[in-house]
């Protein structure tokens, strides 16, 4: 669920990524300069606005900020449709974006602000307030279900964030909102937006009801084609920040595989090379929650310390077993692909995949491979894969796997321990 992962992400994440991704800028004039900031004061900023911004811990503009604050603050205001993944800044950066266009004395809302859930919501309204915090007379209301209004109400704040099927109702239905004042409107997280059902056509009858010159922001992690297509609905000649796609690269990665003939024998070859692999931290990928349940109870029965990650645990439960493994409470961290993408724990030195990753249809995943064992080797240091073959059909899938990314897997023998101790240690 997309919706649950973007929030896991939020929720688990204490400072900003430094993403090495370059960024590219098409610009909807090309002839007008193109700017870029590296301080916040450039952007001329409302003191209590960058008072804000430094009192939640940013001391220079990130690198998706650098390139669309000048772009979201420029007058007259421009459109922008933005690619950035989870933790670069960009809540920040439209958040400040709004912030920067509300008259305070003017008590209706003025900027609007569509998210996927509730949840992801709350988190955008955390930041709004948190930025907000010396701009007192700055209000936020919350168009989301269970919040309920007396008909006839007009809203007084000046900001209202929302999910797409509340907002649509606000203005529409119950016309708690006047549409026609909108100043900036934000659709956040458009991808997992559109895999949602319905969402997709509430932003657009929202989207109509806007005034002409009202500004139109849209941020997506990914740009497949049905994003391309709904951004490009809703917002009239956008400048375009995307990002160029990042090699992703194996090279600093050794992966070995073991040969087994059960998953008793899979364990068995785990508890082998548990010493060589626990000095740093490990995570373990298996196929079903059955598995790692399974797994992680072993394991633990063997006196070690593992912690337990898998699908039918809420988001917050998930966010607490990954904080605890981010402190070294918990040396390995078993799962299921749930937590394959986006968590970065910079201590992960070595993933095992003790179920080989396939897809529905038992085919190799080579995405997820190569998502699961990028948890490790990451920052430039050298990382460690082993994968557990247990039958004919599973060297199959890692034979194709190694054609896929063309790289040689090794077989892991004994005198390669010491090997993975030098690694890990």
């Amino acid at each position: 669920d997309r919706a649950a992962q973007s929030l896991l992400n939020k929720l688990i994440r204490s400072n900003l990524v430094d993403t090495t991704n370059q960024v590219e800028v098409l610009q909807r004039d090309p002839t007008s300069p193109l700017y870029s900031v590296k301080s916040f004061e450039e952007l001329r900023l409302k003191p209590q606005l960058l008072e804000g911004v430094y009192a939640m811990g940013f001391n220079r503009p990130s690198k998706i900020q650098e390139n669309a604050l000048p772009m979201m603050l420029a007058e007259p205001p421009q459109n922008l449709i933005a690619q950035s993944q989870s933790g670069t800044g960009k809540t920040a950066a439209f958040v400040l974006a709004m912030l920067s266009r509300v008259e305070p004395g003017n008590k209706y809302p003025q900027c609007l602000c569509l998210s996927p859930t509730y949840e992801l919501a709350l988190q955008t309204g955390k930041v709004i307030e948190q930025m907000g915090k010396f701009y007192p007379e700055l209000k936020l209301a919350y168009a989301v279900r269970g919040n309920k209004l007396e008909r006839g109400q007009k809203i007084s704040e000046q900001i209202v964030i929302g999910t797409p099927g509340t907002v649509l109702d606000w203005c529409s239905k119950l016309k708690f909102i006047d549409p026609k004042k909108i100043k900036v409107f934000v659709l956040d997280e458009a991808d997992v937006m559109i895999a949602t059902q319905g969402h997709q056509d509430q932003s657009i009858r929202i989207q109509r009801m806007l005034p002409r010159d009202c500004q139109m922001l849209l941020f997506s992690a990914t740009f497949e084609d049905s994003v391309w297509k709904f951004a490009q609905k809703v917002v009239p000649d956008p400048n375009i920040i995307k990002l160029k796609r990042e090699e992703e690269t194996l090279d600093t990665i050794k992966q070995y595989y073991v040969l087994c003939n059960n998953r008793d024998e899979k364990f068995q070859a785990l508890c082998n090379i548990y010493g060589a692999i626990t000095i740093a931290q490990a995570m373990i990928f298996c196929h079903t929650r059955k598995t790692a349940g399974w797994l992680a109870a072993e394991l633990s029965k063997e006196g070690h310390q593992v912690a337990l990650l898998s699908g039918e645990m809420m988001v917050e439960q998930r966010a607490a077993v990954i904080e605890r493994f981010r402190e070294g409470k918990e040396k390995v961290l078993v799962t299921t692909n749930v937590c394959a993408r986006g968590i970065d724990v910079e201590q992960v030195s070595v993933v095992i995949n003790f179920d080989l990753p396939v897809d529905k249809d038992g085919n190799p995943d080579n995405e997820t491979y190569l998502h699961r064992i990028g948890r490790t080797g990451r920052f430039g240091k050298r990382g460690l894969a082993i994968n557990m073959v247990d039958s004919k059909h599973s060297m199959n899938i890692l034979n194709r796997i190694q054609e896929h990314f063309n790289k040689k897997i090794n077989k892991l023998d004994t005198d390669d321990l010491d090997e993975i101790e030098k690694i890990t240690n």
